[in-house]
């Protein structure tokens, strides 16, 4: 039986990366839900802006996602606030730098890998354990279309939310069978403080509260992709069937 989406009665809600952005607003609109949510990023004072709107119904919980015994110390102080365990797991925190070949940082590129997958396998860490003893729980992981496939200018970016994207599926085999709901959340470009220093065309660009709005029903009605826009995801998911030689052919012709 596939495990069932979490409810606010269950539990509370846990987001990191909520200072700002797909983050913030996703926290927003589960508050109006119903829930209990925790928030978490390095940015304290952000947090508490955000959580002072809604007085008793956010737990500030700054910390860094890399920190994995961190994660795990911050998760145990947040149920032990809240006298719930985690039900909802919103792992979404994550770094984009733009880059390709003639442009490549080792430093930048170590320090993706480092926030996106290490620091999402950190937060795995700290409630997978739980929720599959409970037999009962939700985990969303925040990866983008952008891991689809190899996109220009993404050599980084694009590699850590492809490892999110395969990671999200291999565990869910192991998730359904411990009673533990897995999502996977694919945006594309949705206008944040992150994406507001891009200097490219981003086409089918959503403002973050109709985003966060598509996230919280895929969650509610429990999907195991979350996927949007679908003008954008459908020619990537075509992208994905193609042979290397019309892939390259047809994206190189753009790439400057």
């Amino acid at each position: 039986m596939t495990p069932a989406s979490a409810r606010p009665g269950d539990g509370i809600a846990w987001i990191t990366g909520a200072s700002t952005g797909i983050g913030a607003a996703v926290a927003k609109k589960l508050v109006a839900d119903g829930w209990t949510v925790a928030i978490t990023a390095r940015a304290e004072d952000k947090l508490q802006t955000l959580a002072s709107a809604y007085p008793g119904k956010m737990i500030v919980a700054a910390g860094d996602v890399t920190d994995a015994a961190g994660m795990k110390a911050l998760r145990e102080r947040i149920e032990s606030e809240a006298g719930r365990p985690v039900a909802l797991a919103i792992l979404n925190a994550g770094a984009w730098q733009e880059m390709g070949a003639g442009d490549f940082d080792f430093a930048a590129f170590k320090m993706q890998f480092e926030v996106n997958v290490i620091g999402t396998a950190a937060c795995l860490d700290a409630v997978m354990p739980g929720m599959m003893a409970r037999r009962a729980g939700q985990i969303a992981v925040v990866a983008s279309v952008a891991g689809y496939r190899g996109l220009p200018r993404a050599v980084a970016y694009g590699a850590t939310k492809a490892a999110l994207i395969a990671m999200s599926e291999s565990l869910k085999f192991d998730l359904d069978k411990a009673g533990v709901k897995m999502s996977l959340i694919n945006p594309g470009f949705v206008r944040t403080p992150m994406t507001d220093t891009n200097k490219f065309p981003m086409p089918f660009l959503l403002e973050v509260d109709d985003a966060a709005g598509r996230i919280v029903r895929g969650l509610a009605g429990g999907y195991f992709e979350i996927a949007f826009p679908w003008q954008l995801v459908l020619p990537l998911k075509l992208l994905q069937s193609l042979p290397a030689r019309l892939f390259f052919g047809l994206l190189g012709r753009g790439v400057k």
